[in-house]
């Protein structure tokens, strides 16, 4: 690890006796991933893409609430929708935003950039490493 590596947050999952049901945990918080019917799974939680995208999703909205309040302008819902596509070119998603409050065409010309500037954004679109290891279970 490079010497200015900065810890943001860590998770782990686990897969036990049902077939592709993983339990997920994140500091105090558990969740459930599993893979739909069709793929194998019993859909009993969020799929991996599925759980990316959430990322994606909740990181823009609670960015544009923080920036919608320090601008203190009237905002009383926000609303991403996110598609996954897989292209020839890659993959890509789709990102609809939604306001219900007072603003201007300048300012929700301004939320599209700010939408875009959320941190898990950032970390998709840049450069990721990622290095993987074997430990003791």
């Amino acid at each position: 690890m490079e010497p200015d590596t900065e810890f943001i947050a860590g998770a782990s999952a686990h897969i036990a006796h049902a077939k592709y049901q993983t339990i997920v945990t994140s500091n105090n918080h558990t969740i459930i991933a599993d893979e739909p019917a069709e793929l194998g799974g019993a859909d009993t939680g969020m799929s991996p893409y599925s759980l990316l995208l959430a990322s994606l999703a909740s990181c823009t909205v609670i960015t544009l609430r923080m920036y919608i309040e320090r601008k203190m302008w009237i905002v009383n819902e926000i609303a991403v929708n996110l598609e996954l596509f897989r292209t020839e070119n890659g993959i890509s998603i789709e990102s609809n935003l939604a306001f219900k409050g007072e603003l201007t065409d300048e300012q929700l010309k301004r939320l599209i950039t700010i939408a875009d500037a959320c941190p898990i954004h950032k970390i998709l679109v840049g450069n990721i490493t990622i290095n993987t290891k074997l430990t003791n279970a």
